[in-house]
Parts: structure tokens; C-alpha cells; sequence
């Protein structure tokens, strides 16, 4: 009888949702880590980096406002969801009608694709690439279209439109889920300016604050096709919390609200998202930390031969050398939870950025596995099978 604690999906059962589930799910980034793990219980010393969470939770401020606002739990207090709208518009040079807010990015992003996909308009992404929104094209029958990314690890956006002429959405990760690499703001810029008539292009800035790259929102304030996700789940550290914003024209908002129903959002998450953004201090000090855990954690990785693809987000690809299932699986033996594994690089493992012991523990362990000095034996590491792979390290 499996574990009250052990994960309620099985890479299986994930797997073969029919495209009628598919219609009323909303797939999410701990659905798709999930789909991965083996069914085994958590412990409260494991290492989880496998979700791309920020391990250190929701900042002062917004904790205080939790607590606040508890004691007005028993109502629905829109008005708190409307301050934070104009908040963020104001804090952003929006006008607020071209914000709306959502329980996290991945319903919009569900929304956006049941809206603008059809099967006659394809669905166009990165390979590998978050793979929610392809989960979200079931629904409408779309055409997915996946095309691998350059050797710098960009969208190659040409290449994307030369693949799907019936685009009807284009979805940019940027920085990119899993590799955490970075698309040029020109790049997008080319695809937005060249996309096929009536398409839309959708930017994922959902770990933009953990880099330098510039936003996007400059195309949506000069009224192009395009649609903005931003979320407080990942450098606000509020993904248990839920609260995010999808941004684009009001007429590209309202055939994704269309799509959504009624969307209240819990008070607690509206009162964080608030506090979040009037603290000024919370995304440099967050973005220095991960930084700074992140370089530790590569120059320790390039000391000891092994190969990754350099990330600025908190997240980054790890090459084993041999099926990545197996090490998932061989870490998890040892209480360190590791991201999942996309079929065009089935050697590379997903890797979340953790607290400095945290990553400790996951390069101890990673070093008893790769040695072959656990019970949990690996076969022998097999060649690189790609070309690809030459970029990797």
C-alpha cells in the first residue's frame, strides 16, 4: 500500500491524460515534477530541488500581511485584488487594463493556448521547453510544434516560424525552462515583427527577476500581439501561495479571461503579492543569493569534470552521462529530490537551485551516485549520443 505521503501521480497516469482531461486541468510545474519522482515518502530532511521552488519562502513582508489578513478570511475583500492590480500597473507603467491576475501563471498560459490554438492554428514551442502549454493544446486539438533550441540554448525563433506558418501562439520561456538560458530581446522582437498575421506570441518572465535581461512588457505598451506572464511563485518565493498576472492588450486579456470563468484569488495570496511589491529590497537581495549559490554550485560542478549548461535562472541542466531516470532515481535513495528529464536530451537533468546546505548535500550525494558508492548501483556511463551535447560544460 503506497505511502499516505508519496506523490498522488504517476509518470504513467500523467502521461496519458486524454485530451478531455486535458480540457479541465491545468497543468503546473509540481504536476509535471511529480509525474517524475518515484512513489516514494518525503521526509522532512529532504533535499527537494527538483520544482524550481525558492526555498526561502515568501519574504517579511509578506509573511506580516498573511498574518494580517487571517483574521478577514471569512471574506472575499475584491477590493484587495484591485489594489494590487493597479500596484503592479502602476509599478510597471501599465495602464490597469491591460493586467489581470491569476492564481499563478500556468492558468493563463492554460487559457492562452485553449484561446488562441485550434487544430487549424498550431502551437509552437521550445524544445526542451516547459511543457505545461503542450498539455493545454489536447484541449483544442492543436498542432504542437517543438523546435530545438540553438546552440547558445535561445528560442531559435526563425526556425519557429519557418515550422508553423498556422501559428497560432508562439510561447517564449524566457529565461528558459529547464536550461534557465537567455533569448535576446531582439530575437523576440524579430518573431513579433515576422510571426504570421493573427498569431500571437506569449513571453514567460516567470524567472526573469533572477537575471538582467530586460522584459518584455515594452511590446504589450506598444499594443503588439503579445502576452506577458509574470508570477510571484519563483524569486518572491510565493509558489504554495499562488498569485500571478497575465499582461497584453484588453482585447487579447478578455479571450483569455473568456476561457477562465469567475477567478477569485485567496486573500492571503493578494495581501503577499502586495507587501512583496512595496518591498524594495526583496528581488536584489533574492537575485544576489540564488546568484551567488549558483556560481558555487557550477564552479564546484567544472572542478570536478562534471557537465551542465550555464544558467541564469534557478534552475540549470545537468549532463549524466548515461539515462537520466536513473540518477533521478538513485538520488532520490539517497533524500536529495532532482528534477525530471526532456526526451530530445534524455542524459540531462534538471536541477533546482537550493539553499548553499541544500547544494552541499546534493553534491555529496551526487558524487556517491556518479562513483557508484551507494546500494543504489548505476550501469556504466554510455557516450554522448547527441552532437549537441558538445555545447554542454
Amino acid at each position: 500500500m503506497p505511502s499516505k505521503n508519496a506523490s498522488p501521480f504517476s509518470r504513467r497516469s500523467f502521461l496519458q491524460l486524454s485530451a478531455a482531461a486535458a480540457a479541465f486541468h491545468v497543468v503546473t510545474e509540481p504536476m509535471l515534477a511529480a509525474a517524475q519522482r518515484r512513489r516514494v515518502p518525503f521526509s522532512k530532511d529532504a533535499v527537494m530541488i527538483d520544482s524550481n521552488e525558492n526555498p526561502l519562502g515568501p519574504g517579511q513582508a509578506a509573511r506580516d500581511a498573511i498574518s494580517a489578513v487571517i483574521p478577514l478570511g471569512g471574506r472575499y475583500l475584491d477590493n484587495l485584488t484591485e489594489d494590487l492590480v493597479n500596484s503592479f500597473a502602476h509599478l510597471e507603467g501599465l495602464n490597469p487594463d491591460y493586467a489581470h491576475i491569476f492564481p499563478g501563471s500556468s492558468p493563463p498560459l492554460r487559457f492562452a493556448v485553449v484561446a488562441f490554438t485550434s487544430p487549424q492554428k498550431s502551437y509552437v514551442t521550445a524544445d526542451p521547453g516547459y511543457e505545461a502549454g503542450m498539455f493545454a493544446a489536447r484541449a483544442t486539438e492543436a498542432r504542437v510544434v517543438k523546435v530545438p533550441l540553438t546552440k547558445t540554448y535561445a528560442h531559435d525563433v526563425k526556425a519557429m516560424i519557418a515550422a508553423a506558418p498556422d501559428a497560432g501562439l508562439f510561447y517564449i520561456c524566457n529565461p528558459n525552462n529547464p536550461t534557465g538560458t537567455l533569448t535576446p530581446h531582439s530575437d523576440i522582437e524579430y518573431l513579433v515583427e515576422n510571426k504570421p498575421k493573427g498569431s500571437v506570441v506569449m513571453v514567460d518572465e516567470a524567472y526573469l527577476h533572477f537575471c538582467d535581461s530586460p522584459s518584455t512588457l515594452d511590446f504589450v505598451k506598444a499594443g503588439k500581439d503579445v502576452v506577458v506572464l509574470r508570477t510571484f511563485s519563483k524569486t518572491y518565493g510565493m509558489a504554495g501561495l499562488r498569485c500571478g498576472f497575465a499582461i497584453a492588450r484588453p482585447d487579447l486579456l478578455d479571450k483569455i479571461t473568456e476561457r477562465s470563468g469567475w477567478n477569485f484569488m485567496p486573500i492571503t495570496a493578494v495581501a503577499a503579492a502586495s507587501a512583496s511589491l512595496k518591498d524594495p529590497s526583496l528581488l536584489p537581495e533574492r537575485k544576489r543569493i540564488n546568484a551567488s549559490v549558483r556560481q558555487e554550485t557550477f564552479q564546484w560542478l567544472s572542478s570536478n569534470a562534471y557537465s551542465f549548461i550555464p544558467s541564469e535562472s534557478n534552475c540549470f541542466l545537468l549532463d549524466t552521462k548515461r539515462p537520466g531516470k536513473e540518477v533521478i532515481d538513485a538520488m532520490a535513495a539517497q533524500n536529495v529530490f532532482i528534477g525530471r528529464i526532456w526526451p530530445i536530451m534524455p542524459t540531462c537533468v534538471r536541477i533546482t537551485v537550493g539553499t548553499h546546505d541544500e547544494m552541499q548535500q546534493f553534491q555529496a550525494a551526487l558524487q556517491k551516485v556518479m562513483r557508484g558508492t551507494t546500494a543504489f548501483a548505476l550501469p556504466p556511463a554510455h557516450p554522448i549520443r547527441s552532437a549537441r551535447r558538445a555545447h554542454l560544460g
